[in-house]
């Protein structure tokens, strides 16, 4: 089951469109599933939210709830036109909050994935609320190595680049994979040799990343 909803913040009017998905039978009265967080790249923005179910959890999920058998929850917010989601933590960290109370998920299971834009977006969300999420898992992404700095705890990231990615080049990921190594977090980092900017399709459909965010708890 996939819906498309829409969510307002504060009193100026501003708001965000997102796609949630949950299996058929799922009731939240009885039930706390797991939620996975996508955010996607900058080719999705705007206000036509089909756009985001192209690539990404939502691609998979929104056309079968039980993909690989997980029985999970999926959030996928859509950024607006002239964002980043570097702009929007604060907005991300309300959505997430509130779908997870409407829909009972479990809170130390909450993780959150994302490509290109999107992976900036999840290193971005780590940094701003690193105890917000059990795992997070950027791809073909990167972010401010300093915002790293101060912080005490991280989730388990699993992040993901081609070595061919012209877009996004692979050093803005090493230096957060670095960053985080240096701090003592846990990161594990996979380089695609030859693989140009489109890494998010390989990592989704050929590694086990769903499944590992599925499964993780919050430490």
């Amino acid at each position: 089951m996939i819906t498309a909803k829409h969510m307002t913040f504060g009193n100026d009017g501003f708001g965000m469109n997102y796609l949630l998905t949950a299996p058929t039978d799922f009731d939240p009265k009885t039930e706390k599933l797991p939620l996975i967080v996508f955010l996607h790249g900058v080719g999705e923005r705007g206000d036509n939210i089909e756009k985001v179910k192209i690539h990404g959890i939502p691609k998979y999920f929104g056309k079968d709830e039980n993909y690989r058998g997980l029985r999970v929850l999926t959030l996928s917010p859509q950024c607006p036109m002239g964002f980043v989601w570097a702009n929007l933590v604060r907005e991300l960290k309300e959505l997430i909050l509130t779908v997870a109370a409407d829909m009972n998920a479990d809170p130390d299971r909450i993780t959150i994935t994302g490509l290109s834009m999107g992976g900036f977006g999840t290193w971005e969300m780590i940094c701003a609320y690193p105890d917000l999420f059990a795992a997070a898992g950027p791809i073909c992404g990167g972010g401010v190595p300093w915002r790293l700095l101060g912080l005490t705890h991280f989730p388990p990231i699993r992040t993901f680049h081609g070595d061919a990615d012209e877009a996004v080049p692979l050093q803005f990921n090493l230096d957060m994979v670095n960053g985080v190594k240096q701090l003592g977090g846990e990161v594990e980092l996979t380089i695609y040799p030859g693989v140009p900017h489109n890494s998010w399709t390989r990592t989704y459909e050929e590694t086990d990343l769903i499944e590992w965010l599925a499964g993780a708890v919050r430490k």
